[in-house]
């Protein structure tokens, strides 16, 4: 059938089929919808939370509801490219994206704050499936060397819709006929026309084998992952750092990741394989993965808080003020990809981005409230460019140089790691801005006369639109606390990039192969090395 693509999926070395470009385009839409989907979901409702929490009357756990996704996405991560491996990847894709839909309408739905939470959890288990699979899919049916011009486009919608998503979410709560629930009801459409697309065009062959399921590996990983993130998300806030609760977390933490690694060797099928450590490839694009994470979804969540609070905009014009960096991220992306394609070249890109990450976020730190908008604008550029550059990049190496049979679990491990960073990037950095602006207040506060609405406390100024309407004196400390908040936010992101570029630049650039199928890893050192089958 035109249009369609079939697979049989072999083990042997050398094992090869070509598709046409035309067909890797078909597929290729609709995994890219996919994601558009179920990463704009993460991040619409950015901008539309206080009015959110402030209709169901739970002002207090705005930070449940931001995190729920979050915490489950990277949670889940590593377990959908082994189902995919299990159960076949168009299946498990098209049970992540059900799960997604069904979850955004219960979200629409929600009548109370437990509900919505619930809601936005079973939204990141779906999200967590549709991004890991994307690329394990795209590995699956594109050599490596050709795979730099469509993996620019994938980087390109996962850069434009996380960080376009608070645009689209100031559009809809400015919206008087449309209000809050549009931001979770916009993606369903979009999803199930997706759906209908990888129905039609994508046909992948999956070998039926005995489904062996690492359950104990999957419940301490994830559970692991889910102590920390609790911890990391609701530490400070919920619950005192001196706490039984901290405590407990952190000591159940360390002992699931403890357990963890004992499991993951002693399972026949581990959803982690311990052998991917052993890969100095894999071991540093997952450290500069997560140090993206920690950038990427840094800027995402608190550059509009700069916006609408330190510069007094509304949600849809700080949606409009990420406009350089969603299309420096689209450009950069698409552009390097091609590149790659067209050289077998791609260590130079994350090198150059990462670095380009660090100077934006440094120039960033530099701000204050009376920075020109042009001058803002400039500096997002750079991070949007720097972005395009790696993340991408990133995968494309790890993947290379990893055996057909790990395609999978490298791809999941990588997404793992850059989700992990950027939930523990919002969470450390949430306390740092909450600690910084309670501070700043409070010793502002003694020079003047008057009060803050809930004393000192960060977390009970209001929204936006409350802070414009404080007295001007305290309207201007209010600003000025979070002015210099914001500025040791983006100061801490620095050594971060730092760290990621040494993580980079360490990385053994191995030729791209040319063929999909073969279990071959490259030899030697990079440098006129050649590709030898079954390594």
């Amino acid at each position: 059938m035109q249009g369609n693509i079939q697979e049989k999926a072999r083990d042997e070395p050398g094992a090869r089929r070509s598709y046409t470009h035309r067909q890797v385009l078909e597929v290729l839409s609709g995994l890219m919808l996919a994601l558009l989907t179920s990463m704009i979901s993460t991040s619409v409702v950015g901008t539309a939370l206080p009015t959110i929490v402030g209709e169901l009357g739970a002002q207090e756990q705005l930070s449940w509801v931001a995190s729920a996704t979050l915490l489950t996405m990277t949670a889940s991560t590593p377990l959908w490219g082994k189902l995919s491996d299990l159960f076949g990847r168009k299946r498990m894709f098209q049970v992540a994206l059900g799960l997604f839909v069904a979850a955004s309408v219960l979200a629409g739905l929600s009548q109370d704050i437990g509900m919505l939470i619930a809601a936005r959890a079973l939204q990141g288990l779906g999200t967590g499936g549709l991004s890991a699979l994307t690329q394990v899919i795209l590995g699956d049916i594109v050599e490596p060397r050709e795979r730099g011009r469509y993996s620019g486009y994938i980087g390109a919608v996962f850069g434009v819709s996380t960080v376009s998503g608070p645009l689209l979410g100031g559009f809809i709560v400015d919206t008087p006929w449309l209000g809050w629930r549009w931001c979770f009801y916009v993606c369903v459409p979009l999803a199930v026309v997706a759906f209908a697309v990888i129905q039609r065009v994508l046909r992948l062959d999956h070998d039926t084998r005995d489904a062996r399921i690492d359950w104990w590996g999957a419940f301490t990983v994830t559970g692991g992952a889910s102590a920390l993130m609790l911890l990391l998300s609701f530490g400070g806030h919920e619950f005192a750092w001196s706490s039984p609760w901290s405590y407990g977390l952190g000591a159940g933490a360390a002992l699931l990741f403890g357990l963890s690694v004992a499991a993951e060797r002693r399972a026949a099928d581990p959803i982690l394989p311990p052998r991917l450590f052993h890969d100095r490839t894999f071991v540093l694009a997952s450290t500069a993965s997560l140090l993206v994470g920690i950038a990427m979804f840094g800027v995402m969540i608190y550059t509009p808080q700069y916006f609408q609070i330190v510069k007094g905009m509304t949600p849809s014009m700080s949606g409009i003020m990420t406009t350089p960096l969603v299309v420096s991220l689209f450009l950069s992306s698409v552009i390097s990809g091609r590149v790659v394609t067209r050289t077998g070249r791609w260590k130079i890109f994350p090198a150059v981005g990462m670095l380009l990450v660090a100077t934006g976020m440094a120039l960033l730190s530099l701000l204050h409230a009376g920075s020109a908008n042009w001058m803002a604008g400039t500096e997002l550029a750079i991070l949007g460019t720097g972005f395009g550059m790696t993340m991408q990049m990133l995968i494309l190496a790890a993947q290379n140089a990893s055996p057909v049979r790990d395609m999978a679990v490298t791809t999941s491990g990588l997404s793992f790691f850059r989700n992990l960073g950027g939930a523990v990037g919002v969470a450390a950095l949430g306390a740092v801005l909450a600690g910084r602006v309670r501070n700043e207040i409070a010793g502002m506060l003694g020079a003047v006369h008057g009060r803050v609405p809930g004393g000192a406390d960060a977390s009970a100024l209001g929204t936006p639109e409350a802070i414009r309407h404080l007295p001007p004196v305290l309207r201007h400390i209010v600003t000025e606390a979070f002015t210099r908040a914001m500025q040791t936010v983006f100061l801490a992101c620095v050594p971060a990039a730092v760290l990621g570029l040494l993580a980079v630049l360490f990385l053994r650039e191995l030729p791209l192969r040319s063929a999909r199928g073969g279990t071959g890893r490259a030899s030697g050192d990079g440098t006129g090395t050649t590709l030898r089958q079954g390594a």
